[in-house]
C-alpha cells in the first residue's frame, strides 16, 4: 500500500502514518494538534513546538526496519537490564525511548531487545558486559535503554548495535546511528533509515526510535461488529482501537481510539480505520 493511501500529510508535508498517529496516542492518553491540524507527537516535539523528523515509517505494510550486520563485538547472554550505566560513568549520558510495531502498524508487546555499543572512549568490553543488555518491550510495545553517547573508534561512526525479536519470530539484527555526525557520510555501513531523533536535555541527550519488524498482524475476519446499535458508523461516537462498524456497507475497524464527527467518516480517515 503506497503512503499516499494510507497517511495524511502533516504541516511539513510529511506523511503522518497509521504508526504516528498509534505512537501518538500509547505516548499520551490524547493526541495534540499543532497548528494546521497536523498531529504533534507529545515526545518527538522540540521545545518551541516544532515537531522533529519521523523515523522510521510504518505505513501498512512498507518495508520493516532494515537489517545491518552483527560485527565483531556482540556478546550472547547479556544481563537483563535497561541501564547500561551506573553513578559516575564517564560520558555524555543518553536516554533512547520507542516502540516495536509489526507489519500492520501494531505495537508489538514481549519483544527481546539485545543492546551493546561502544563506551564513550569507542572501546567495547569483551572480558564482560558493560554497555550490552538486554530487555523486553512492555504491554504497549515500549522500550527506554539509558546509556551513554557512543565513542568513535576508527573506521566507524556513532552507533548503537540492537537484536530485536518478537516472540517466535526471526532475530533483527542492526545498528542505530545518530544525527549530525561528521562520519556519517565516510562510514559504508550508515543507513539514514536508521537515524534516531536526538536532542539536547540538560547535561545529556535523548533519542527515539521505533522499530518495524516482520510481524504479519492480521485482524480476525470474524470479530463481529462494535459500537452503535446496528453497528452503524455515527458522529459522536467513542470508538476503541479494534472496534468494527458498517458505513455505507462497508465493514471497517478502528485502528486508535477516538471520538468521531462528521467528516471522520472511515473511507476519508484511514489513519484511523481499516477496511475490512
Amino acid at each position: 500500500m503506497t503512503e499516499s493511501s494510507s497517511s495524511e500529510a502533516g504541516p511539513s508535508g510529511r506523511p503522518i502514518s497509521r504508526k504516528n498517529l498509534l505512537r501518538a496516542a500509547v505516548a499520551a492518553s490524547t493526541v495534540p494538534l499543532i497548528a494546521g491540524g497536523g498531529i504533534a507527537l507529545a515526545r518527538d516535539t522540540g521545545a518551541g513546538g516544532t515537531s522533529l523528523a519521523l523515523t522510521p515509517a510504518c505505513d501498512d505494510g512498507d518495508d520493516p526496519t532494515p537489517e545491518q550486520m552483527e560485527g565483531p563485538y556482540f556478546k550472547p547472554d547479556s544481563p537483563l537490564r535497561t541501564s547500561l550505566v551506573a553513578s559516575g560513568t564517564p560520558g555524555t549520558p543518553l536516554t533512547v525511548s520507542g516502540y516495536v510495531f509489526g507489519r500492520a502498524c501494531e505495537p508489538l508487546p514481549g519483544v527481546l531487545l539485545d543492546f551493546w555499543q561502544a563506551d564513550d572512549g569507542g572501546a567495547y568490553d569483551m572480558s564482560g558486559f558493560a554497555f550490552r543488555g538486554h530487555q523486553f518491550t512492555d504491554a504497549k510495545g515500549a522500550f527506554t535503554l539509558t546509556t551513554v553517547v557512543a565513542g568513535l573508534y576508527p573506521g566507524r561512526t556513532r552507533h548503537i548495535h540492537v537484536k530485536a525479536q518478537a516472540p517466535g519470530h526471526p532475530v533483527l539484527t542492526t545498528q542505530l546511528y545518530f544525527p549530525g555526525e561528521p562520519r556519517n557520510a565516510t562510514d559504508a555501513l550508515y543507513d539514514p533509515a536508521l537515524l534516531m531523533n536526538v536532542r539536547t536535555a540538560g547535561p545529556g541527550r535523548q533519542g527515539t526510535f521505533d522499530f518495524v519488524l516482520d510481524v504479519d498482524q492480521q485482524p480476525d475476519p470474524t470479530d463481529p461488529p462494535t459500537g452503535p446499535p446496528g453497528g452503524t458508523w455515527t458522529a459522536g461516537t467513542s470508538y476503541r482501537a479494534g472496534d468494527r462498524v458498517i458505513h455505507d456497507g462497508v465493514s471497517y475497524r478502528c485502528l486508535q481510539a477516538h471520538s468521531a464527527f462528521a467528516g471522520w467518516e472511515p473511507p476519508l480517515v484511514p489513519a484511523l480505520w481499516e477496511r475490512g
